[in-house]
């Protein structure tokens, strides 16, 4: 994942946020246009629908989960008109072409396998794919082009609610515990504060870091064997994601988290751990002081307070 500082333009060509839109990021050649279903007809008028490029069919199964179909063509308006007769269980297409039309057919295959295998890994949402496509033959120049071309795409299409290649699987690594207990990732820069949620009733007991303002839950930590709380929850979808990807996986009475996982709030992870909806910054104690995570947030604003008031 790219860590510099990126700037994304997003336009949105009738003025209306939940319609048709384009994103572009400056010194990149990628160009991304999203259509809503009702508007195909407007959408595959435009010049860069009839480009070679991938595109990304989204909706939803009859029980409202994510669904999607992933594709190419060197011809994407064709195609899609084609699929638009056949399929009707998409409400918006995502096409990904360059805004100079120089990619060529192997570029697209190349970039269609990888997204298929990525949305398989990440198992954020069900694929109408049968298979995994093979890789495309490229020159080693070429896949690492195509590497680069996907690695901006995974900024380009969260910031259009296109989180399906989204993984907030981490790689956990060596840590160092510094005299107040912060936790420092050895080989790097980043440094993080270490929490723990224990459930004694349960008999579940998390850990957690927050770092580079990702709240991770650790490898090893123990959740709830099963949803308890509300259906409807919030964070029920995001626990069975998790349960259906290997995140969490059943051990004994309860389910361990396979590797560690970046949660969007502390609110998320303490519900996913808890099997029911439940207040993170509460939940949460930060280990070197015992403090909740509300009231070490509070203890941090005030000396930011402080210094900034110096």
């Amino acid at each position: 994942m790219p860590t510099q500082a990126r700037s994304l333009e997003l336009f949105f060509v009738d003025g209306n946020p939940e319609g048709m839109l384009t994103a572009e990021v400056f010194n990149w050649t990628g160009h991304v246009l999203m259509i809503p279903r009702q508007q195909i007809a407007d959408g595959l008028r435009r010049p860069e629908a009839a480009h070679t490029g991938v595109y990304l069919l989204l909706g939803e199964t009859d029980t409202g989960l994510p669904y999607a179909y992933i594709g190419e063509s060197e011809d994407v308006a064709a195609r899609l008109r084609t699929h638009d007769a056949k399929k009707d269980w998409w409400n918006r297409v995502v096409i990904i072409t360059s805004a100079s039309n120089n990619l060529h057919k192997a570029h697209v295959k190349y970039l269609e396998a990888r997204l298929v295998e990525i949305a398989r890994e990440v198992a954020r949402a069900s694929l109408e794919n049968a298979n995994t496509p093979p890789r495309s033959s490229l020159s080693e120049a070429a896949r690492s082009n195509m590497e680069a071309f996907l690695e901006m795409l995974h900024v380009v299409l969260p910031a259009i609610r296109v989180d399906m290649f989204l993984s907030r699987a981490r790689s956990g690594g060596t840590l160092a515990v510094s005299r107040d207990n912060s936790v420092e990732r050895l080989g790097g820069l980043e440094t993080a504060e270490a929490f723990e949620l224990h459930a004694a009733r349960a008999g579940l007991t998390a850990r957690a870091e927050l770092v580079g303002g990702e709240f991770i839950v650790k490898s090893g930590s123990r959740a709830r064997a099963n949803w308890s709380g509300v259906e409807y929850a919030t964070y029920r979808e995001l626990y069975r994601e998790l349960v259906e990807a290997g995140v969490l996986v059943q051990d004994g009475e309860h389910c361990l988290f396979t590797r560690d996982y970046a949660f969007p709030s502390p609110s998320a992870a303490s519900s996913v751990v808890l099997g029911r909806s439940s207040s993170g910054p509460k939940e949460w104690r930060h280990t070197a002081t015992g403090l909740s995570y509300k009231e070490w947030e509070a203890r941090m604003l005030a000396r930011e307070n402080e210094v900034f008031n110096v």
